[in-house]
């Protein structure tokens, strides 16, 4: 027979097996409950409904490319030159102004001397008494103001017609009001020879399909960003014909009014008949004055219209400051002064922005893209794929031939533009893939170092 012989260590050494094993299950419950609690956690705080499916813009990811290989940068909308002097000196003056008030809050809808201003310029153009105190709401650039009236405005399972390409916030403002984006491109009627933003037009049978009773909303781009497409007063008659037959509210973004070429007329739809009751107007003073950082913009219409916005905007944004409003104030209280003159920046800069905006679509042209001609607005978009045997299109992963292009283009030519994929919505991205944008309102050095790029690289 065999004697078992039980030491004290032995037993130590069993009950320190069984405590550890009963501790490791303790523990590992322990890190399921944890884990079951963080992924709780994460989904109580994930993005609310009315935000899911938000991602990054191209914007956030063509920075973060731009400040990694340093390409000529092409792509973003804004001058890389200085700002009309007056301009900045209005703001340097407003710095060391003796009225200590100046560097204080102001009206929360518009600093006074400001929305008079604004009040004395359209009342002109639309000839068409303008109350500053409540037609007109100063917010912080022009995408607060299309914030706070698709915010103001649109109700959940509202229908807002968005025509595409757009520019890229319209489409998840609209969601995050509840409201469901309907979609109609613009489309070329013509691909060969000289393409004009002219030739880019809808379908006016699917215009009006698109057109019911759960439509609140239509937002129309003139000078359009990115096409360059100014609409021309038959095409707004459509739009405003359709806009009353099923009482619908055009949300007009004009912040490109001055940009105009070749004798095309800016017609602000709502001066057409029976669209000033059914308008809200869209302005910028980052790019009436070359000045985007300062982010300035307005809105302006009848009053039970612009209430709704300001609603939205007290309530969130509450004022814009003071000093940039100031400058602004001043810059178009002297402007006002010389409006019929050449001299004037509104008149002169779309002269000095179309012999950029020809020499661009040159250098593209001679490169082997196929531009199309902005009739307005400092963008220009041009078809690629000529381009596409000298590219090495598997060296990135995106899914959209646009994005590989321009994100080959920046890293390995040091050229970089935009995806205007970016501008449609998912059904219809295709649409943009075989196109990229560019930016002409940059100075003359670097549209010239751009084509010398394009030049070498296609010897």
């Amino acid at each position: 027979m065999f004697k078992i012989v039980i030491t004290a260590e032995s037993l130590l050494t069993r009950k320190t097996n069984h405590l550890y094993a009963a501790y490791k299950v303790i523990s590992d419950q322990q890190l399921i409950k944890r884990f079951l609690s963080n992924v709780s956690s994460m989904e109580k705080f994930d993005l609310p409904k009315r935000l899911q499916g938000s991602a990054p813009s191209v914007w956030n990811e063509y920075i973060a490319l731009a400040m990694q290989y340093k390409p000529l940068n092409l792509g973003q909308g804004f001058p890389d030159d200085a700002a009309p002097e007056y301009v900045t000196n209005a703001l340097a003056d407003m710095a060391k102004d003796e009225n200590p008030l100046l560097h204080q809050y102001t009206r929360g809808f518009g600093h006074l001397r400001l929305v008079q201003s604004i009040s004395k310029l359209y009342s002109n153009l639309l000839h068409r008494e303008l109350n500053p105190l409540t037609d007109i709401l100063i917010t912080s650039g022009a995408y607060e103001a299309l914030y706070s009236s698709i915010m103001g405005h649109v109700d959940v399972d509202d229908e807002v017609i968005i025509i595409e390409p757009f520019f890229d916030c319209y489409e998840p403002m609209v969601k995050m009001a509840g409201g469901k984006p309907r979609f109609i491109p613009l489309k070329p009627t013509k691909t060969d020879g000289i393409i004009s933003s002219a030739d880019w037009v809808l379908d006016e049978e699917e215009l009006r399909k698109l057109f019911n009773k759960k439509t609140k909303m239509i937002i129309l781009n003139t000078p359009h960003n990115p096409i360059g497409k100014v609409f021309k007063r038959n095409e707004l008659e459509i739009l405003a014909n359709l806009c009353k037959q099923w009482n619908v509210l055009c949300l007009s973004d004009e912040v490109y009014e001055w940009m105009v070429y070749d004798g095309n007329e800016h017609i602000r739809i709502c001066t057409l008949p029976g669209m000033w009751e059914r308008t809200i107007t869209i302005g910028s003073a980052g790019k009436t004055f070359s000045v985007t950082g300062w982010k300035i913009g307005w809105a302006y219409g009848p009053s039970n219209l612009i209430r709704n916005l300001q609603m939205i905007h007290q309530n969130s944004v509450y004022t814009c400051p003071t000093p940039l409003q100031e400058a602004v104030a001043r810059s178009f209280e002297l402007e006002l002064n010389r409006l019929n003159s050449p001299e004037c920046y509104f008149h002169s800069l779309p002269v000095e922005l179309r012999e950029k905006r020809d020499f661009m679509a040159r250098f593209l042209k001679e490169s082997g893209m196929k531009p199309t001609i902005p009739e307005g607005g400092y963008f220009m978009l041009a078809d690629w794929t000529n381009l596409e045997k000298k590219i090495d299109m598997n060296s990135e992963s995106d899914k959209y031939r646009d994005y590989r292009f321009t994100k080959w283009m920046t890293k390995n030519m040091g050229l970089q533009g935009i995806p205007p994929s970016a501008f449609y919505s998912e059904s219809h991205k295709k649409l943009g893939e075989d196109f990229v944008r560019y930016c002409f309102i940059k100075k003359q050095e670097n549209l010239e170092k751009a084509a010398q790029l394009l030049k070498k690289w296609k010897n």
